[in-house]
């Protein structure tokens, strides 16, 4: 069983999440699709692609922040492969933040800070430990998470 099993994840599709991602290194991101961050999709696939084997990234989209995903689960897979190719696991829509935060965000945050913008990105490791935690601006080439994947992935 995976350590996210109990939080009863669901894909874009609305069908259950199951052990695709087991014993594999996340990078969980907030993603919205009308956002200045929304070019680093390009990044995040390169990443997934170049890490694959023992790694993958995890998009979770999220309309709390300026409304920059309004749109339904086929307005979101549709722009995501039309425009940036997007072939990692996309969830189903959550709130990262307030009263209906996500079962995945407590779990991600604990007693830590509230997410500030689309694209924060979270390193967790094969048994769900947050290994690290970037904010928006940090682009998936950066030097330093690429490091915190690398270690995650021991």
């Amino acid at each position: 069983m995976t350590w996210y099993h109990d939080l009863a994840l669901k894909k874009l599709d609305g069908s259950p999440l199951g052990d695709e991602l087991a014993d594999k290194v996340l990078l969980v991101v907030n993603v919205a699709s009308y956002c200045g961050f929304t070019p680093q999709y390009e990044g995040l696939v390169a990443l997934h692609h170049e890490l694959a084997k023992d790694f993958a990234v995890v998009g979770v989209p999220c309309n709390q922040f300026g409304a920059q995903e309004p749109g339904s689960a086929d307005d979101i897979a549709t722009f995501c492969s039309t425009h940036y190719n997007v072939d990692f696991p996309l969830l189903a829509k959550q709130d990262v933040n307030g009263a209906e935060r996500s079962p995945l965000y407590r779990h991600l945050i604990g007693d830590g800070p509230d997410i500030r913008w689309n694209f924060e990105k979270f390193v967790v490791d094969r048994a769900g430990r947050v290994r690290a935690r970037f904010g928006s601006r940090t682009r998936p080439e950066d030097a330093v998470l690429r490091t915190a994947v690398v270690d995650a992935l021991g």
